[in-house]
C-alpha cells in the first residue's frame, strides 16, 4: 500500500484545499498520473500517483483543507483494472474513422486547469453549437481568465451538446459541455475520381473557410482585422493549432494590403449618448487587486527629482557602438535597473514583504516591469536583475514587452516580484503616485524628462530633470528608508560611475 501524500506548498503557505479528485475509488491508476488538485491561495498543486494499482482509498473529500504530509489517500500497489477485450477487427475495405464516444456514451467536457493562482474563467464564443458533429481535438472554445486564454478541444468525435453558455463564469473540473457518440453524423464519402476539378479560387476560398473554422477567437480577430489567410500560417501550438503569437508573427511578414477608404465619421445624432460595455477578466482582476492594495498596505509616497544629464550624455556617446555589439538599444530602463537592485541591497525593508505577523527579506532582485497593453496593465518579472549586465537588462525588458503587447506572457513571466518599476514618463507623465503591487512594498515611478532652469553652484542653468516617486508600505518600510532609497537611485544615475565602481 503507497500512501498519497500532501507535497511541500510553497514558501508562506501552510495550508490547501482539495480541488477534485480525477479518479474515484477503485479506479487503476498509472504511477505520475494526476490523482487530485490542490489549491491555495497562491498556487494550484497537482498530486501524482505514487505507484501503478488501483485507487485504494480517498481520506479526503473535495473542498477539505489539509496540510503538508497529510495522508490524501493510498494506492493498492500490483492491483490493476481488468483489461479491456480486444475490439474486432474492422473489414479491411473500411476506411480508419476518427475515434468517437464509444457505445453512444457521453465524454465530458471539464474546464482545464487554468495556471497557478487561476480560480475562475469566463465563457468565450463557442465556435460549434448543440448538436453540431464535431471531430476529435477540434477547438471547441475559449476561456478567458485574468491572466491567459485557455483553449479546450472535443475529447472525442461525436455530437456536441453544451451547458455553459456564452460569457458564463466557470472554474477548473466544471463540466461546460458533453460529446456523445449517439447520432453522430456519418463521415462524407469520397468524391468520385472522375469528378471535375473545382475552380481554382473556390477551392481556395475554401481551404482558407475550413482552417478558419478551427482558429480561436483572440486568433480569428487578428486574422479577420490583418486580411491574413489562415491555410498559409504556420501553428505552433501544442496540438499544432494555430496561436495568436502565430498570427500576429504572419502580420510583418504579409504583403501590404490596399489601402482601405476611411470611412466617414458618423454624426453626434447617430451615436448613442451612453454605452454600457462588460469589463473585461483582466480588467476586473486589475481593479480588485489594486482596491486590495489600497485596501491592505499603509501606502505612502516620497518624491525626489535627478537630473539626466550624465545617463543622456553616456547614452548618446555609445548608443551606436552598443547597439552592434549587443544587438539591442540601449535605454534608460537598464540604469534605473542597475540603481534600483544597488538600492534594495541597501535597504532591504523595501524588498520585502509582510507576510501574516512575519516579514519576508528577498535575497534575490526579481524586478517587475509594468507594461501597458490593449487589454491593461500587466507587471512581467525580469528574473534575477542583480546578475544581467546592461545589455542583458535591456534584452530581458524587450522580450517581456514583446510577450506582453502579443498576448503571449507565461503564468511564470508574471509571479514573483520583489519591487516593481513604472515608466509614465513614455506617455508623458510629469508626476504620478504609483500603487504598491501587492504583495511587494515599494514600487518606483520613473515619469517625463523636462527641461527646466535649476540653481547649479549659483547659477542658473537649463538640465533634464525627472521626478520620481516611491510609493512604499509604511508597515515595514520607515520613511527614513523610503527617502534614502530615492536619495540613493538620485546619486547613482546622476553619477553612474558610481555603480561602475560599487560607491
Amino acid at each position: 500500500m503507497a500512501d498519497i501524500l500532501t507535497p511541500a506548498l510553497g514558501e508562506s503557505v501552510s495550508e490547501a484545499s482539495i480541488a477534485k479528485w480525477t479518479k474515484k475509488v477503485g479506479d487503476a491508476v498509472r504511477k505520475d498520473e494526476v490523482l487530485v488538485e490542490l489549491e491555495t491561495d497562491k498556487v494550484s498543486l497537482e498530486v501524482v500517483a505514487p505507484a501503478d494499482g488501483v485507487l485504494a482509498a480517498i481520506n479526503a473529500a473535495e473542498g477539505d483543507t489539509v496540510v503538508p504530509g497529510t495522508v490524501l489517500g493510498s494506492v493498492s500497489e500490483g492491483a490493476s483494472a481488468p483489461t479491456a477485450a480486444p475490439a474486432a477487427p474492422a473489414a479491411a475495405a473500411a476506411p480508419a474513422a476518427a475515434p468517437a464516444a464509444s457505445g453512444g456514451a457521453s465524454v465530458e467536457i471539464a474546464v482545464p486547469t487554468m495556471g497557478e493562482s487561476v480560480a475562475e474563467g469566463s465563457i468565450g464564443t463557442w465556435l460549434k453549437k448543440s448538436g453540431d458533429t464535431v471531430a476529435k481535438d477540434e477547438l471547441l472554445v475559449e476561456i478567458e481568465t485574468d491572466k491567459v486564454a485557455v483553449e479546450v478541444s472535443a475529447p472525442a468525435a461525436g455530437v456536441l451538446t453544451i451547458v455553459a453558455d456564452n460569457g458564463a463564469t466557470v472554474t477548473p473540473g466544471q463540466v461546460i459541455g458533453s460529446v456523445s457518440a449517439s447520432g453522430a453524423a456519418a463521415a462524407p464519402a469520397a468524391a468520385p475520381a472522375a469528378a471535375a476539378p473545382a475552380n481554382t479560387g473556390s477551392a481556395q476560398a475554401q481551404s482558407q473557410d475550413k482552417a478558419s473554422a478551427h482558429l480561436s477567437p483572440a486568433v480569428q480577430r487578428v486574422v479577420s482585422e490583418n486580411n491574413l489567410n489562415p491555410a498559409s500560417l504556420s501553428a505552433s501550438g501544442p496540438k499544432g493549432n494555430i496561436t495568436k503569437a502565430d498570427a500576429i508573427a504572419a502580420i510583418g511578414a504579409a504583403a501590404p494590403a490596399a489601402p482601405k477608404a476611411a470611412a466617414p465619421v458618423a454624426p453626434r445624432a447617430d451615436q448613442p449618448r451612453e454605452e454600457r460595455v462588460k469589463m473585461t477578466r483582466l480588467r476586473q482582476t486589475i481593479a480588485r487587486r489594486l482596491k486590495e492594495s489600497q485596501n491592505t498596505a499603509a501606502q505612502l509616497t516620497t518624491f525626489n527629482e535627478v537630473d539626466m544629464t550624465n545617463v543622456m550624455a553616456l547614452r548618446a556617446q555609445y548608443k551606436e557602438v552598443f547597439e552592434k555589439r549587443h544587438g539591442v538599444k540601449l535605454g534608460f530602463m537598464s540604469f534605473f535597473t542597475k540603481a534600483v537592485v544597488q538600492a534594495l541591497r541597501e535597504l532591504p525593508a523595501v524588498n520585502a514583504e509582510i507576510d501574516g505577523t512575519d516579514i519576508i527579506y528577498k535575497n534575490h532582485y526579481d524586478i517587475g516591469v509594468a507594461v501597458g497593453t490593449d487589454k491593461g496593465l500587466v507587471v512581467p518579472v525580469l528574473r534575477d536583475a542583480d546578475t544581467l549586465s546592461l545589455a542583458g537588462i535591456e534584452k530581458g525588458i524587450g522580450a517581456l514587452g514583446k510577450a506582453a503587447r502579443d498576448g503571449a506572457l507565461t503564468m511564470d513571466q508574471m509571479q514573483g516580484g520583489t519591487f516593481t518599476i513604472t515608466n509614465g514618463g513614455t506617455y508623458g507623465s510629469l508626476m504620478s503616485t504609483p500603487i504598491l503591487n501587492a504583495p511587494q512594498s515599494g514600487i518606483l515611478g520613473m515619469h517625463n524628462i523636462v527641461q527646466r532652469p535649476m540653481a547649479i553652484n549659483g547659477e542658473v542653468k537649463i538640465r533634464p530633470m525627472m521626478y520620481l516617486a516611491l510609493s512604499y508600505d509604511h508597515r515595514i518600510v520607515d520613511g527614513k528608508e523610503a527617502v534614502t532609497f530615492l536619495v540613493r537611485i538620485k546619486e547613482l544615475l546622476e553619477d553612474p560611475a558610481r555603480a561602475l565602481l560599487d560607491l
